[in-house]
């Protein structure tokens, strides 16, 4: 059996090959995506039959169910789904473009400077503007750490490792900021900043779920685009110049295709962490290293994981709603320690 299958068209004027596996792969995930969609929304202080969902889901439901579902829960889970898609794609981007296994939006201060962004304008804003400025504000805190480790390792040129190690140090100052921030608000807004701080999709609505699609839709997109520019890159700089990639202009756009989507999703839901490390790795164990499959692949996994993290949120501690952060971060950390010890290893 052929593992390729080639797809031609004359207009538009286009061809590109499958492959077969990593295409029945997508498709699972794809599935399995929906089905866990379906049952999350079943789930939860009050249960829904799956039918019910369904019929919810199309208008036909009954007036409760169909409030609970429309207007409660479906907006949390598709937020969801774009957060883990957003934060995987954004650390696939930046695993190819810095060439370390162990990298991630937090690498490069992406993360930490768009919460560091946002505790300021919780803190210090006293509800004078709008909570829906938030998003807007964590994208400019995103861009402006991320500006400053780029601009900080430039030299001649950008090496992936200085970038990485001034990532983590502009990352580290950028979380001692949001700690700062924090105390140095009114008290009654801490417990509302350390509770976004630690990532979770509580009290999203339509309007969040609006506001995010299309940004990362569009973004996801573009990097599906720019996959074969990822291929070279992963393999170092002169191999991608000598085969006529422009380096660091591509470098450039592919970094900030990265923070613009970490840097929304974040804004959404906070800092979950550790998604944009894990679901790049998992996804290379499935579809491999080719980034056609790889990035699809990772945005389905990287949904799935924050769904599954904001269902264990919300319905193991009834009547508490605890941060979908905390469950990413419960097994983000020990995943982290395991690549630490292979990388040593081998």
């Amino acid at each position: 059996m052929n593992k390729f299958a080639v797809v031609r068209s004359q207009k538009p004027l286009l061809s590109f090959q499958i492959h077969v596996r990593s295409f029945v792969i997508i498709g699972m995930l794809i599935s399995l995506l929906a089905v866990a969609i379906v049952a999350s929304i079943g789930l939860g202080s009050i249960r829904i039959p799956v039918s019910e969902v369904l019929k919810s889901l199309v208008g036909m439901g009954d007036s409760t169910f169909q409030l609970v579902v429309v207007n409660l829960r479906l907006p949390r889970i598709l937020v969801s789904v774009m957060v883990g898609a957003a934060l995987a794609v954004s650390g696939a981007i930046l695993q190819a473009l810095v060439r370390n296994p162990l990298a991630s939006p937090d690498l490069i201060g992406t993360t930490n400077g768009a919460t560091a962004a946002a505790v300021a304008f919780i803190a210090f804003s006293n509800g004078t503007y709008s909570i829906h400025w938030l998003p807007l504000v964590a994208l400019i805190g995103g861009f402006f750490a991320a500006s400053l480790t780029y601009v900080t390792a430039w030299k001649r040129g950008l090496s992936p490792f200085r970038f990485a190690l001034i990532g983590v140090s502009i990352s580290a100052a950028m979380g001692a900021l949001s700690v700062y921030f924090m105390i140095s608000g009114p008290l009654y807004l801490t417990s509302q900043a350390l509770g976004w701080m630690s990532g979770t999709v509580y009290g999203t609505s339509w309007d969040h779920v609006l506001t995010l699609l299309p940004w990362v839709v569009g973004f996801l997109l573009v990097t599906i685009i720019q996959s074969r520019t990822l291929n070279v890159q992963e393999l170092g700089d002169d191999i991608a110049k000598s085969v006529g990639v422009q380096v660091e202009r591509k470098r450039l756009i592919l970094i900030a295709v990265s923070v613009a989507l970490a840097a929304a999703a974040v804004g959404i839901a906070g800092g979950i962490g550790f998604v944009g490390l894990m679901a790049p790795h998992m996804a290379r164990k499935l579809v491999g290293s080719s980034y056609g499959a790889l990035l699809p692949t990772s945005a389905l996994l990287g949904g799935l994981f924050v769904l599954l993290a904001d269902l264990a949120a919300r319905t193991l501690f009834v009547p508490l709603d605890v941060p979908a952060g905390v469950f990413t971060a419960a097994v983000g950390a020990p995943f982290f320690m395991y690549l630490l010890y292979r990388s040593k290893r081998e």
